[in-house]
């Protein structure tokens, strides 16, 4: 069987479907992986992947630059001919969707990772796309197999009516593995609060980087580092002059990109993710399975993951203040922080393990053999 694998980074497919897509080739299927060219191909072809170059823009919101991004997945599905589709982020979801009608593909799993950009922007132009786009996701999506990450996203799509139930599927994330990511030893004596994230407003970056100012006006003794990039590619991603500026006034130690996550997660004593909404949040599961609390957001997707009072706290939506006063109790409270580690890696091995989410999607891709049989 040939399946094609779409997302909108080769970032993405490397660091979130990779234990996917080499399943499937383990199976003995032709995987063909399709993204947009990034620093991460290169590492396809050596293991046995096709991989086609797709240049995307995910800004754009031009309806005739749009038009021709799909007449060119269109042809891309033409010539592959794949047996199965599995498409990840929104723009592949739907541009993958469409184009799997258009050239009879009956086999597609979409998977929703998250509302992105186009379900959370508040202004009057997003809006209008938004209502155009749920127009064309109810007809792209029609028959397709949907994979959500968390319950709440599930509630958006079935209340707009752009699935239907029986086509639903809930796979908690892309998957942790339990053997790599592991609680560390002996920590620097000063607690260090991190943030581990592309370098989105979305993020709750600014939200971040008020209450580090605020707890060092207080006197509280602690270290605050965002880890991660910016994402010019996002509409709402941070300047690199912003955070610059945010480094270099003392407010926050920007490290930019960092590859050797597990590294990083043994310097920290908490994680913070205060964003405004996720899928399920990669990042805070790898730092759970490394026995780090964690304070989050009270959204959908982190409450999968942060049980407030056992393994982290969860504080609201866009509120520095309240984020702060959490960051500062487990700062003050060393033990506490010690007992919902231990917490967060037996939530991580229960519900996360890379093997669990590979299981998943193992059954949603038989699901349509058994119905055809």
């Amino acid at each position: 069987m040939k399946i094609l694998i779409f997302a909108n980074t080769d970032w993405y497919l490397y660091n979130f479907r990779y234990p996917l897509a080499k399943l499937y080739l383990q199976d003995g299927h032709d995987v063909i992986l399709m993204s947009p060219p990034g620093e991460y191909h290169h590492h396809f072809s050596p293991d046995g992947f096709t991989w086609i170059e797709f240049p995307l823009n995910r800004r754009s919101m031009n309806p005739f630059t749009e038009l021709a991004t799909l007449l060119r997945v269109i042809r891309v599905y033409r010539d592959q001919r794949p047996d199965l589709a599995l498409h990840f982020t929104v723009k592949c979801a739907l541009y993958g969707s469409l184009a799997a009608r258009f050239t009879g593909l009956r086999r597609v799993i979409n998977s929703v990772t998250g509302l992105g950009h186009l379900f959370i922007a508040e202004d009057a132009y997003t809006g209008f796309i938004r209502s155009f786009a749920l127009r064309v996701y109810r007809f792209a999506l029609k028959g397709t197999k949907v994979v959500f990450q968390n319950s709440d996203d599930r509630q958006v799509f079935l209340t707009h009516g752009l699935v239907k139930e029986q086509n639903c599927y809930m796979v908690q994330g892309s998957g942790v593995d339990l053997n790599y990511f592991t609680p560390s030893g002996t920590k620097p004596e000063r607690p260090l609060v991190l943030l581990p994230t592309r370098m989105l407003w979305v993020k709750g970056v600014r939200e971040f980087v008020e209450a580090s100012r605020s707890l060092k006006a207080a006197g509280v003794e602690a270290d605050f580092v965002l880890a991660g990039d910016n994402d010019p590619g996002n509409p709402a991603s941070i300047s690199e002059q912003q955070l610059t500026e945010w480094h270099r006034s003392g407010s926050v130690e920007w490290r930019g990109f960092c590859q050797d996550m597990r590294a990083l997660f043994s310097e920290a004593h908490i994680v913070c993710l205060p964003s405004y909404r996720e899928g399920l949040s990669k990042v805070l599961i790898e730092a759970a399975a490394a026995g780090l609390p964690l304070v989050a957001t009270d959204i959908p997707g982190n409450r999968s993951i942060v049980q407030d009072g056992v393994n982290g706290l969860l504080v609201p939506m866009k509120d520095p203040e309240s984020l702060a006063k959490a960051l500062q109790e487990l700062i003050e409270d060393p033990e506490r922080c010690q007992t919902m580690g231990q917490a967060s890696r037996r939530i991580a091995t229960a519900d996360f393990s890379i093997e669990q989410i590979l299981t998943g999607y193992g059954e949603v891709t038989a699901s349509f053999f058994q119905n055809s049989g």
